[in-house]
């Protein structure tokens, strides 16, 4: 199932964002394995958040043959702790809301559902991890009694 649309991979855009230094390159051995977008701000799928009190990722790809590695949740905690090093309260992402196995992977590695926002034709599901607290901590947090 496809995550974009064809005209959102654009490779002059791409281009220009990963020479802005905002794509991050997750290698396994020497070869490429995965990727993910990082940014200081987002005020497309965040427009009410505080300035300097988060960060975002988008565009979180693992190439197949790297699937079911833990690699995807091994891109997480990098941008965890890059996070944290930022001194940023929060890593915040969104995904397409139809989409429950891919939110299921968020919602497990720690991240609470915030709410949904439609943005242009996506209707999304935000989500959030305190980075001020432990993996166990935010778990316990999110869970619903």
């Amino acid at each position: 199932m496809p995550l974009w649309r064809e005209n959102e991979l654009d490779a002059a855009r791409i281009a220009a964002e990963v020479g802005a230094g905002l794509f991050f390159l997750a290698e396994m051995g020497d070869e490429p394995a995965g990727t993910v977008k990082f940014q200081l701000e987002d005020p497309i799928f965040w427009p009410e958040a505080r300035q300097q009190d988060a960060t975002y990722i988008h565009r979180l790809a693992v190439r197949r043959c790297y699937a079911g590695t833990g690699l995807s949740a091994a891109i997480l905690r990098w941008a965890l702790e890059r996070t944290r090093a930022l001194g940023r309260r929060y890593l915040r992402l969104d995904c397409d809301t139809a989409r429950p196995r891919l939110r299921a992977i968020y919602e497990s590695f720690g991240f609470r559902y915030h709410s949904n926002r439609q943005v242009g034709p996506y209707l999304v599901s935000r989500y959030e991890y305190d980075a001020t607290q432990s993996a166990e901590q935010q778990r316990y947090c999110g869970r619903a009694d």
